[in-house]
């Protein structure tokens, strides 16, 4: 069982995995140097330890204890207790689910076994929003995507904000980065899929009839702003687009991975 441990002082040194939360870049280099990610929340608390990953404590209210007595039960990591006046000053804003869970990180998966038995991917090219990777994430698990690959450059999935997003969904559902961003997609080839650009470009052919037919598909999805690259464009077999009214040209792409998920499951 966990130990608890009563907190009374925001900088007490027990506490610098919660510290400062807000600041993305300082997180970042703290995670990655020690190795660890946080989720916030009962739910995605439970949904981590549920999913074996070895937490390194937990920070909560005391009116959470009840809800996740049965996690804290399966662990002698510590609980640090403390009221949310205090929570909210270690963390930098007011932790209104109560409860948080630092965890270390696993080794990523190879390619081969996040592809293995899978028939339907993501593929995400340079989307650096935190919250645009967590809902792209959960639109997957939730459509019955089997897989998520993410080019070099994309946001971190187990980033706080990105985990509260997905609800948890980046444990349940298997994702890892790609080793090669130039080739990745003639790569994703010779492993049976069409890939599948979700792009404006002057070709791109409705989203239901460039999934038709298809088999093992690769949804390829771009950034925020210029979307998916040239090479990407130029090397991936199709090219779509889902077809937009009232002037508007695009979605956002959290909006577009759960329509593009929706269409490409019903295939």
């Amino acid at each position: 069982m966990a130990t608890f441990v009563e907190v009374e002082e925001a900088d007490d040194p027990r506490l610098a995995d919660y510290r400062d939360l807000r600041d993305v870049t300082l997180r970042k280099h703290v995670e990655a140097e020690h190795g660890l990610f946080l989720a916030e929340g009962e739910k995605v608390v439970r949904r981590a330890v549920e999913a074996g990953y070895t937490p390194r404590s937990f920070l909560m209210a005391p009116r959470w204890l009840d809800g996740l007595a049965d996690v804290l039960a399966t662990t002698d990591a510590p609980c640090f207790v403390l009221s949310e006046r205090l929570a909210e000053e270690v963390t930098g804003f007011h932790v209104h689910r109560g409860a948080l869970a630092s965890l270390e990180r696993r080794p990523l998966p190879s390619l081969d076994e996040v592809l293995a038995g899978a028939r339907s991917v993501l593929v995400l090219e340079e989307i650096v929003d935190h919250t645009n990777v967590g809902a792209v994430l959960r639109s997957g698990a939730a459509l019955g995507f089997d897989a998520v690959l993410l080019a070099p450059r994309c946001a971190d999935p187990l980033y706080r904000r990105a985990v509260k997003v997905a609800m948890g969904a980046v444990f349940s559902l298997p994702w890892t980065r790609l080793p090669d961003w130039y080739d990745a997609l003639p790569r994703l080839a010779s492993y049976g899929f069409t890939t599948v650009a979700l792009t404006l470009a002057d070709d791109a052919v409705d989203l239901e009839d460039a999934v038709r037919g298809v088999d093992k598909i690769a949804l390829v999805l771009g950034s925020e702003g210029h979307g998916i690259s040239p090479r990407w464009q130029a090397t991936a077999d199709r090219r779509a687009i889902i077809p937009m009214h009232r002037g508007i040209d695009s979605l956002n792409v959290a909006a577009a991975s759960a329509v593009a998920c929706y269409v490409a499951s019903r295939r």
